[in-house]
């Protein structure tokens, strides 16, 4: 039996979703279990990835990530409009809803990455790709070569929404699932340009 020796990773950061997407990412994830068997990802709460997962070294823990975003992210006020427009994948898989990408997500990933790092320095690093934000709906066990099909039955629905990035939200793991930990309130304009 093959061994990973891998550390486990124990937090990942995020943006949750408003609970209208919410609801509808999640009868997507069960309409990808009835129809093709998938769970991979089915039990973490509906999300943005701002930092992926990573392993949180003694002497750090989630109250340090906490500080660290409440002190070096939220003053900037970084909330904003951001916008879904139906389904995409990558590959065979990742099918997710297709989240606009734009400056505004990379300067709040970008932001939340140096934080995590001042604070803890090694326990992560900046991914050097163009950051795609994106909220996953099944990725790793779906089927090979069903995915065109996916696509159409998932576009079919239209998802065509404006959403407030209104939360930095820490991840936790707890055994085998991630549970939102701890969830802050990322302020910013709204799409009539006032404060919230």
């Amino acid at each position: 039996m093959k061994q990973n020796n891998f550390p486990q990773q124990t937090h990942f950061i995020g943006v949750l979703l408003p609970e209208d997407i919410t609801h509808i990412l999640e009868d997507c994830r069960r309409y990808m279990n009835r129809t093709y068997g998938c769970k991979s990802g089915h039990g973490t709460p509906v999300h943005i990835t701002l930092v992926p997962p990573f392993r949180l070294q003694e002497p750090y823990s989630t109250d340090d990530l906490v500080k660290a975003i409440q002190k070096d992210v939220l003053p900037q006020g970084l909330g904003f409009i951001a916008h879904i427009h139906n389904f995409d994948a990558f590959g065979d898989r990742t099918l997710f809803a297709n989240v606009t990408a734009d400056a505004q997500w990379t300067k709040l990933r970008d932001e939340t990455v140096t934080a995590v790092l001042n604070a803890c320095p090694g326990c992560t690093k900046k991914d050097q790709r163009p950051f795609r934000p994106h909220g996953t709906v099944s990725n790793r066990d779906i089927p090979g070569g069903v995915m065109t099909g996916v696509l159409q039955v998932m576009n079919e629905l239209k998802l065509v929404e404006d959403f407030f990035v209104d939360n930095i939200t820490v991840f936790e793991r707890n055994g085998s699932k991630w549970q939102d930990a701890v969830s802050l309130e990322l302020s910013g304009e709204d799409e009539n340009g006032r404060k919230s």
